[in-house]
C-alpha cells in the first residue's frame, strides 16, 4: 500500500499567505521575525472607546499564557504543551496539530489606558479589552449654522 503523503490544502495555504501579507502591510514586523513554533489566529477590532483582541488558543491553560502591554505594544506569549506521546507501533497518516511556544505582538494605533486593560479566557478564546484614553476617543463635533 502506498504511504499517504499530506498535501497542503490550497485554501489553507492561501489563508496563511494572506495573513503574512497583511502583517507586512500593517508593519507588524515583530511577528514576522518571531521564532515561534506556531502562531494562533487573532482578530483585532476597534470601537469608539476600546480595542478588542481575540486569540484562538485551544488546548492551553490560562496559566500558560502571558499578556504584557508596554509603550503601546501588546505582547501575548504562551506555550502549548504536547502531553501525548506517540505510540511506537502506530503509523500516523496525518499530524496537523501545533505545539510549542508562540508570541504575538500588536502595536496599538491609538493611546490605551493601560490601567483598565482586561483579559478573559473562555473555551480556548483569549479576549483582551484595551480601553482608549479619553484623548484618543473620537468625538463628534457639532456644526453650527452660520
Amino acid at each position: 500500500m502506498k504511504e499517504l503523503i499530506a498535501t497542503p490544502n490550497l485554501a489553507s495555504f492561501r489563508k496563511e499567505v494572506d495573513r503574512f501579507l497583511d502583517r507586512i502591510r500593517e508593519g507588524d514586523a515583530f511577528d514576522l521575525l518571531s521564532t515561534s513554533d506556531w502562531i494562533p489566529n487573532m482578530d483585532f477590532s476597534e470601537k469608539a472607546d476600546a480595542f478588542t483582541v481575540k486569540l484562538e488558543v485551544p488546548g492551553i491553560e490560562p496559566k500558560d499564557i502571558e499578556v504584557l502591554f508596554q509603550n503601546g505594544l501588546l505582547t501575548v506569549r504562551g506555550q502549548k504543551m504536547k502531553v501525548e506521546t506517540e505510540e511506537k507501533d502506530a503509523r500516523y497518516y496525518r499530524s496537523e496539530r501545533s505545539y510549542g511556544s508562540f508570541v504575538r505582538n500588536l502595536r496599538m494605533p491609538a493611546a490605551v489606558d493601560d490601567k483598565l486593560i482586561a483579559a478573559t479566557f473562555r473555551n480556548g478564546l483569549l479576549t483582551i479589552m484595551l480601553p482608549k484614553t479619553v484623548e484618543a476617543r473620537a468625538q463628534a463635533i457639532p456644526i453650527k449654522a452660520a
